[in-house]
C-alpha cells in the first residue's frame, strides 16, 4: 500500500467513527473557533483576558477562590489563596478537566505573574512598583480552560499598595466569583 493511500485510510478511520469534528482539537489552522466537548461543564466560546476559553459550571458546583495578601519582613508580600470545592493538581496531572481540580494563576494589574499548584506564594517586592495595584487569582482546569460561573471567570482580587521603601498594607479580597 502506498504512503498516500495509507494516509487516506488513516484519515477515514478518524473521521468515520467520530464524525468530521472527532479529530479537531481546536489548535489547527482554520479551526481557531473549534472547542472540544467535555463531560465537565460547558466550554464557552468566550475567553478570559489571556485567550483561554471559559468552562461554565453551575454555581453550586463551581469552585471558589479568595486571595489574601500580607506584607512580609523581606519587602515583599505573602499571598494566601483560600479555595472551596477546589483542589490543586500536581504538575504531572493529565491535561483534562476534572470537576473542582486544577491550578491558579496570579495576575498583577492584568499581567501574568505565576501559575500556582499550592495555595501559598511569595510575591517579591521588586515585582510591585510604587503605587496601588490589583493582584488577581484565577482558577483554571488542568486542560487550561478557566472555571466560570454565569460567563465570568472564578477569580478574586486584592489590592496592594507599595510605598517607595517598603510594602504597604494589603487590601481586602474583592470576593470570590458569584
Amino acid at each position: 500500500m502506498s504512503w498516500t493511500r495509507r494516509t487516506l485510510v488513516a484519515l477515514a478511520v478518524c473521521v468515520l467513527p467520530l464524525g468530521a469534528e472527532g479529530c479537531v482539537t481546536g489548535g489547527g489552522p482554520g479551526h481557531a473557533g473549534a472547542v472540544s466537548p467535555s463531560p465537565v461543564g460547558k466550554v464557552l466560546r468566550d475567553t478570559d483576558g489571556t485567550g483561554r476559553h471559559l468552562r461554565e459550571v453551575a454555581g453550586e458546583e463551581a469552585p471558589e477562590v479568595g486571595v489574601e495578601v500580607t506584607p512580609d519582613s523581606a519587602r515583599g508580600w505573602d499571598v494566601l489563596l483560600t479555595v472551596r470545592r477546589f483542589r490543586f493538581s500536581t504538575a504531572v496531572a493529565r491535561h483534562e478537566a476534572v470537576p473542582g481540580r486544577g491550578h491558579a494563576r496570579l495576575f498583577l494589574d492584568g499581567r501574568p505573574v505565576t501559575r500556582l499548584r499550592t495555595p501559598e506564594y511569595h510575591l517579591a517586592g521588586r515585582l510591585v512598583p510604587h503605587g496601588t495595584h490589583h493582584l488577581t487569582a484565577r482558577l483554571y482546569a488542568d486542560d487550561g480552560t478557566v472555571w466560570a460561573v454565569r460567563g465570568r471567570p472564578v477569580e478574586s482580587t486584592a489590592d496592594i499598595t507599595a510605598s517607595g521603601a517598603e510594602p504597604g498594607p494589603a487590601g481586602t479580597p474583592s470576593g470570590a466569583a458569584p
